[in-house]
């Protein structure tokens, strides 16, 4: 952990090895399927989670108002045209957000946790705030792709640098079931930063969210694969470009990530997607 910081500074992203153990992890396991079994599917829109089509998102309330919830994205393809599920509802999720690391007691464990503290101590962070979290299933054979992006695009903060993500592996990340892959040093050109997905702010029944700025395109010879085991961990600078594949194998490839923001001289973007509420305000990492 001594050299975390010019690790971090160099590359973007680090690996930290065996952050969770096996009863941890299984807890989070546990914590994730009780909350898929108690799922109403009545409840809850069919809202499919693409990377791949801007025009998704575009007018989706449910999305845009999870900032204080637990609410359910489904993976494409698994709903049909009638609205019904074509596989069971735990093989069907893409990922589960935004509010699990302050509503569940078992993700709010493992996100307010000494080991996740220490590292952000050690890469400074004086104020961090949780602004959000995610469990993300990549289910085996449907787990879809995550085209290469950098996370300031979503959750654009000024400094624009005062943002860092946590990936912890709640099951082994391979090449094979779909790990991350990121560019190397990538957080250091920050000249494709107009590219954002923002709040539109509109009352006339438009879209309420839409992507601004020229998407960048990246080498994809440059991308290295990162896998890494159960339990491990990796910090995910904002600006760095990542992406994961597909998961064409018959292995799930759980994670829960979380965000985390530097409050000190910091600015959150009111175009950003994801907000505060007049009742939830974003719970400072140090002090729960």
């Amino acid at each position: 952990m001594t050299d975390l910081p010019q690790n971090f500074e160099r590359d973007g992203f680090v690996v930290i090895e065996n952050v969770f153990n096996d009863q941890e992890i299984e807890e989070m396991k546990r914590a994730i399927g009780k909350i898929v079994e108690d799922m109403n599917l009545a409840e809850h829109p069919k809202s499919v989670f693409s990377t791949y089509d801007e025009d998704k998102h575009a007018a989706d309330s449910y999305f845009l108002n999870s900032s204080d919830k637990i609410r359910f994205f489904f993976e494409e393809g698994v709903v049909d045209k009638n609205g019904e599920l074509t596989v069971p509802k735990d093989k069907a999720l893409n990922k589960i957000g935004h509010g699990l690391h302050f509503l569940d007691p078992t993700f709010k464990k493992m996100t307010f946790n000494s080991k996740i503290q220490k590292i952000f101590e050690g890469i400074g962070y004086q104020e961090p705030e949780v602004v959000q979290s995610m469990y993300i299933f990549k289910q085996p054979k449907i787990g879809g792709a995550v085209t290469d992006h950098v996370d300031s695009t979503f959750l654009r903060v000024n400094p624009i640098d005062h943002l860092t993500g946590v990936w912890i592996a709640i099951d082994e990340a391979s090449v094979e079931n779909g790990c991350l892959s990121f560019i190397p040093g990538s957080h250091k050109d920050t000249s494709t930063s107009d590219y954002r997905f923002v709040r539109t702010h509109d009352t006339s029944g438009g879209p309420l969210l839409k992507f601004i700025g020229t998407r960048p395109t990246y080498d994809q010879s440059k991308f290295q694969h990162v896998p890494i085991s159960k339990g491990s961990l990796i910090l995910i600078h904002g600006l760095v470009v990542h992406k994961s594949e597909a998961n064409t194998s018959d292995k799930s490839r759980h994670a829960y990530t979380i965000h985390v923001m530097e409050r000190q001289n910091t600015e959150w973007s009111k175009d950003n997607w994801l907000q505060e509420t007049e009742q939830y305000k974003f719970p400072n990492l140090y002090k729960q």
